[in-house]
């Protein structure tokens, strides 16, 4: 049977799990909120302590904190950063408004720990409170804020961005590798005039970089942090240097540039960072849909499909139909993908929920823009591994669909005009011969046949 300790709130007593390092406030959210068994992930929990270890330092140097009880809270600020106690962090993303009981868990945890460090027990308040030390100089509304940014700015920084340029430079490779292979371009899901494999990758190539590029420009609004606006942006029972020495220590500590906002007001009011940086990552998802939808009809058949590339077979497709090998990479591509649209169909929605100095959505923004970064993060790297990097081309086929393609007769404009070329490419289809074929058959000589008709030529350079 579960043992229980007594704990108490402004509200009373209640009763938590023994062993339990959160307190009073989290017990009730905890059964205030079943609702389902999601919690904000790991990177989230590593931002609070982030927070919390950089309030106690700055509390600390401003003379506002008690030596003993500020290095009792940093260090277990910082054991809840390295993940010791993710277990203690359980209330439901679907919790009160703004993540009050989301920054009360964080405080307990917090606070508990400190005063075993201390020498007392969990739930012993008068060694170290979870509201007057573990959160001084601080407010909900501020901290899930700053903690949604910091753990977005980490996970896209040190997650994403590298993933998206592994994906980047494995198709600039094929884009390199396949430059020579003439193939049949498509317009409408119709045959048209040819193009070379190597400029089909080095498109893909070429959007993913400039996702990557937007992306890494526009997070660059997360860096905006305002610990310190407090409650509303008035940075109430703060130390007037509070703010500017918290967020240096944040920057430091994780050795990226977080620095104060230009208007506390307009930061406490307006998650609009998260807002961009997940239309930015439904841009990226929509072009990584694009190739993984490209892929998979490049890679249909393999006899009765386009067949142009083969992807490689990592596990059987068929649970009825022997030797069958499937897409499977980039059909989860595509899942995650249409998952990414709706984190960000969640995120904008949310986004427009602020009203007056407060935007009381953030823990649902905060779980769904950094779900999206982490499935697009893993995603991208399984997709770009496990099948873009063993992608073969089959330039045989290629080229035989370059040669059939009755749009190669747009060539022949110049020479015999568009309405003659039209019947040449007709009876071609009809024929089902190449248009050099039927073209010669009509008395285009073999010099101006070479000359018109040199697929290579037609692909540019």
């Amino acid at each position: 049977m579960t043992e229980f300790r007594v704990a108490k709130d402004s509200l009373g007593e209640v009763r938590v799990p023994v062993n339990a390092y959160y307190g009073a406030q989290t017990e009730r959210a905890r059964h205030n909120f079943p609702i389902s068994g999601l919690r904000l992930p790991a990177r989230f929990i590593r931002a609070q302590g982030i927070i919390k270890r950089a309030a106690a330092i700055a509390n600390r140097d401003v003379g506002e904190l008690d030596p003993e009880k500020a290095a009792a809270i940093i260090q277990a600020a910082e054991e809840v950063i390295d993940g010791k106690f993710n277990e203690y962090f359980v209330v439901d993303v679907y919790q009160a408004g703004a993540g009050t009981s989301q920054n009360m868990n964080a405080n307990e945890v917090i606070a508990n720990r400190a005063c075993e460090l201390l020498g007392g027990k969990r739930g012993d308040t008068s060694l170290v409170h979870p509201n007057d030390h573990v959160n001084m100089a601080q407010s909900t509304n501020d901290t899930i804020h700053v903690a949604m940014n910091i753990a977005a700015m980490e996970a896209i920084t040190h997650d994403l961005l590298p993933n998206i340029l592994h994906l980047e430079e494995e198709l600039f490779k094929k884009a390199k590798q396949w430059d020579s292979i003439i193939k049949s371009g498509r317009t409408h899901l119709q045959d048209a005039v040819p193009m070379r494999l190597g400029q089909e990758f080095g498109g893909y190539a070429n959007a993913v970089k400039m996702r990557r590029e937007m992306l890494k420009h526009v997070s660059e609004r997360l860096l905006l942090i305002g610990l310190g606006g407090n409650a509303v942006g008035t940075g109430i029972n703060a130390h007037p240097d509070y703010s500017e020495k918290a967020i240096a220590e944040v920057a430091r500590f994780t050795n990226l540039p977080f620095r104060k906002p230009e208007n506390y007001f307009t930061f406490v009011q307006n998650p609009d960072a998260a807002v961009e940086v997940s239309g930015q990552l439904r841009s990226l998802a929509t072009t990584i849909m694009k190739i993984a939808n490209d892929i998979r009809l490049l890679s249909s058949g393999p006899r009765t499909g386009l067949a142009e590339i083969q992807l490689p077979a990592v596990q059987p497709g068929s649970s009825i139909m022997p030797g069958k090998v499937n897409p499977v990479l980039p059909e989860m591509m595509n899942m995650i993908c249409y998952q990414v649209f709706g984190c960000d169909m969640t995120v904008a929605s949310a986004g427009t929920a602020s009203q007056f100095e407060l935007n009381v959505m953030m823990p649902v923004m905060a779980y769904n823009l950094l779900h999206a970064i982490q499935i697009l993060s893993t995603g991208v790297r399984a997709f770009t591994d496990k099948c873009i990097v063993g992608m073969e081309a089959n330039e045989e086929r290629c080229l035989y669909y370059a040669e059939m393609s009755t749009s190669v007769a747009t060539a022949l404009n110049p020479l015999i005009g568009y309405d003659r070329a039209a019947e040449i490419a007709k009876k071609a289809y009809a024929q089902n011969k190449s248009v050099r074929e039927i073209a010669w058959a009509e008395g285009i000589s073999d010099d101006q046949l070479a000359d018109y008709l040199n697929l290579r030529e037609m692909t540019g350079k």
